[in-house]
């Protein structure tokens, strides 16, 4: 929804604000233009949000590259046979675009090895679970909740 889910602005200004480096990450797609704004980005997190983000590899680089401590989380088919079932039960794609998207499957997959975390989603109902164990884990990370330990006890870290 406009405003909530996402913020939907004109072309013009869009193009304005990759120009201005306003955004994370953008990309084209089928002509129409989408990104993730650092504006919205540092509202929510400074808020104390987790902001869960539908990234390819190259927009997970770029997020990666200004929020060093965002947690990169690659979700996996189970296998290739199963990628190809689940596309073509959709029964949204002709056997020209199945294929090719199985193709370029086969090479983004060789990029998980550079994010945090790997689900394989085999089972909707696992692969949530996992996604809600790693976002606890990460909002237990030191790194995170030290500053808020050093506030109420006064400590002051220390090298072991």
């Amino acid at each position: 929804m406009n405003g909530i889910d996402y913020h939907f602005v004109d072309r013009e200004r869009f193009q304005r604000m990759i120009k201005e480096g306003g955004f994370v990450e953008w990309a084209e797609v089928y002509n129409d233009l989408y990104g993730t704004s650092f504006s919205s980005l540092r509202s929510q997190t400074a808020k104390g949000i987790d902001v869960v983000l539908d990234l390819d590899v190259q927009g997970a680089r770029n997020l990666r590259e200004h929020f060093k401590d965002c947690a990169l989380i690659y979700v996996l088919p189970p296998d290739f046979e199963i990628l190809e079932k689940r596309l073509r039960e959709r029964e949204t794609d002709d056997e020209e675009a199945i294929k090719k998207r199985i193709e370029e499957a086969a090479q983004e997959i060789k990029n998980c090895v550079l994010y945090d975390y790997l689900i394989f989603n085999a089972d909707l109902q696992k692969a949530v679970e996992e996604a809600k164990c790693i976002i606890v884990s990460e909002r237990c990370r030191r790194s995170r909740q030290l500053p808020k330990a050093e506030t109420i006890f006064h400590i002051k870290p220390s090298k072991i």
